[in-house]
């Protein structure tokens, strides 16, 4: 009796393994050629840019093609990361396959004219649309169309960043707040393998940075790291807030968006040519490196990426936030690490995860990601910089639509409720 039982039990697993592990190959797949050709395109336009330097001043008028395309044909795209976010909780409307094509070029032109954006949400945007695309034609409903849609999300992350396992765990942590679906494990983790590989097997390579020593424990450092992971939330939790001071601004005065974007364009024109350099304009990668070889940045480097992408993701460019977050930790980590009298490099590495984990409060997947990027010599410190940076950023991210599932302090969350409603309800009663 139970021996039949057990058998099919077994039978059965067997087939759903078999299932998700096709099925996030095929996501792997679509999303990892789709990120391949993003990074082709994107390094593409950056050299452009970066060779030459007046093409800013058209930004202005990629803003009138971004946002006239989006007012006009880009339907619930316009959401972004937002609308991805949603369905894995709703599960109830589709994800446009236009989404994937429109965030693709939309980024590529505000790189190759200077708008600040990063990478991660075009790549998530266009994982999961694909999936869900996929999901129709295979006439997928129901729970297993929310498990593809987050193999979307893990495949379009970890092809971008040549970092699988964080990916992989970032599609399992972002969409609730404090709570892991432990139900996509399987669809998740093929997807962000194979997305890696065929990302690869197209001939992209990754940004490499410097292993982080190990090192053992030390009460001052582990001060120093909890004071820096404080720092870290709060520039995580000001990028948030300027972000969205942007978007009621604009939106209040400019009410059509194209002129919205080309208005804005024009204001990191002006500020760009108030500081006399393109340092701050598209990923800024170069102030990263200057960060980990010993060049060093300005003191307040991290204020200025902070200022010029919320300008940019604000009034509506097109582009992730996570690349320059990377920047923003890099650049205040070097500052911390300077005035705590710790080696700049080292908090620099760890402030690169360390603010993203505040802005997107996914901690472990930041903490799983320093590790694929710098090695696990200095775990102990990334990972409490990680979660003391989510914690000290409170209920406030870049994604909201993302529910808060276990509140990190008695603040009074309502059950579920999303950052977004959770935001709006708090300013209303204040």
């Amino acid at each position: 009796m139970w021996a039949r039982v057990n058998g099919s039990e077994h039978r059965a697993f067997g087939l759903i393994l078999v299932k998700w592990i096709v099925l996030g190959s095929i996501v792997g797949v679509l999303s990892g050629t789709a990120s391949a050709i993003f990074l082709v395109t994107l390094n593409w336009a950056t050299a452009v840019r970066v060779a030459n330097p007046y093409l800013l001043f058209l930004l202005p008028a990629a803003g009138l093609v971004i946002g006239w395309s989006y007012y006009r044909i880009g339907g619930s795209a316009v959401r972004g990361n937002n609308l991805v976010i949603e369905q894995v909780h709703l599960n109830k409307d589709p994800i446009p396959l236009r989404m994937a094509p429109m965030v693709l070029i939309g980024t590529v032109l505000t790189h190759l004219f200077g708008g600040s954006a990063g990478r991660e949400g075009t790549a998530i945007q266009m994982g999961s649309s694909l999936a869900d695309w996929l999901s129709r034609v295979l006439r997928i409903q129901g729970e297993d169309r929310r498990l593809l849609v987050l193999a979307g999300i893990s495949g379009g992350f970890g092809s971008v960043f040549g970092t699988p396992i964080a990916g992989f765990v970032f599609a399992l942590e972002a969409p609730a707040m404090g709570r892991i679906r432990y139900d996509g494990v399987i669809p998740c983790l093929t997807a962000a393998l194979v997305g890696d590989l065929v990302t690869r097997a197209w001939g992209v390579s990754h940004s490499h940075y410097p292993a982080l020593a190990e090192i053992g424990i030390s009460p001052l450092l582990l001060l120093a790291v909890v004071l820096a992971g404080v720092g870290f939330g709060w520039v995580a939790l000001l990028f948030v807030e300027l972000v969205e001071w942007v978007k009621y601004m604009s939106r209040r005065y400019i009410g059509y968006p194209p002129v919205r974007l080309a208005a804005g364009a024009v204001v990191v024109i002006a500020m760009t040519l108030i500081l006399r350099n393109q340092d701050y304009l598209g990923l800024s990668l170069p102030l990263i490196q200057n960060t980990m070889n010993g060049t060093g940045v300005e003191p307040l480097a991290f204020l200025l990426k902070v200022i010029f992408t919320a300008v940019t993701l604000g009034i509506g460019f097109v582009g992730g936030e996570v690349t320059p977050l990377f920047v923003m930790g890099a650049t205040a980590g070097y500052s911390f690490g300077r005035l705590l009298g710790v080696d700049p490099a080292f908090m620099a590495a760890i402030g690169f995860v360390a603010v993203f984990a505040g802005a997107t409060n996914t901690p472990l997947a930041c903490t799983i990601m320093a590790v694929e990027l710098f090695g696990g010599g200095s775990i102990l410190y990334v990972g409490l910089a990680c979660f003391v940076a989510y914690m000290a950023s409170g209920h406030r991210g870049i994604y909201g639509t993302q529910r808060i599932a276990t509140p990190k302090t008695a603040t009074g969350v309502l059950p579920d409720e999303s950052v977004e409603a959770f935001t709006k309800r708090r300013s209303g009663e204040s």
